[in-house]
């Protein structure tokens, strides 16, 4: 049985952030992999002007994820789905023996109510926040946590995830890191170009995180 954390998104583009949440989670929950599902088109951000082509954000989250326990996943793509709920269910369906927990952002959790069917989402799979800077007080205060807030579990046992029955969620404490597509995008509108790309690509192994991190 595989132990795997879904994060899904735009990665437009995935950038050092991404990748070393998602490290700091997997170590933290003990995964074996985690998944980034690039989405095809975020129905939350359809309208987006500033919006790379499929292929460059795909081929950028792969560089990212080089030499890490990080499956870049164009699953979206292949099963035509746009909403995180119906990726989930045919996932568990195609995979019966993984079990999967979502990551989620800090910064994507004020929205998270304007998920289609987010309740089910909560009822099918764990949840695992992911801090971003700034958004701590408004994650807490997010208008979905005034129903999940009765199924939070403590941080420090973040090892224990698989013993809970859904809906369950926890804030997990890792280092943060500042790095923003946004800001990317401002710096550098064309970042997808292969000359730009490359920039992106990490240029050093990732450091140990300490357990004191992760707890």
């Amino acid at each position: 049985m595989a132990l795997i954390g879904l994060l899904g998104g735009s990665f437009n583009p995935a950038h050092r952030g991404h990748r070393r949440l998602s490290l700091g989670a997997l170590q933290a929950l003990g995964l074996d992999e985690v998944w980034w599902l690039v989405s095809p088109g975020n129905p939350l951000k359809a309208k987006a002007k500033d919006m790379a082509p499929y292929e460059a954000r795909m081929d950028a989250a792969k560089a990212m994820a080089r030499n890490a326990p990080i499956r870049v996943s164009d699953v979206e793509m292949q099963l035509g789905t746009r909403f995180s709920i119906d990726t989930v269910r045919k996932l568990k369906a195609l995979y019966p023996h993984h079990r999967f927990i979502w990551l989620l952002g800090s910064d994507t959790l004020p929205d998270f109510h304007k998920w289609r069917d987010w309740r089910d989402l909560a009822r099918i799979l764990p949840i695992a926040v992911l801090p971003r800077p700034g958004y701590d007080r408004l994650a807490h205060s997010a208008r979905a946590m005034g129903w999940l807030k009765r199924f939070v579990h403590p941080p420090g046992q973040a090892m224990r995830w698989t013993e809970w029955s859904a809906p369950a969620i926890l804030f997990l404490r890792l280092p943060q890191d500042r790095t923003s597509a946004t800001a990317i995008r401002a710096n550098n509108p064309h970042w997808h170009r292969p000359a730009s790309a490359a920039r992106l690509q990490p240029r050093r192994p990732d450091g140990p995180i300490s357990h004191e991190e992760t707890t």
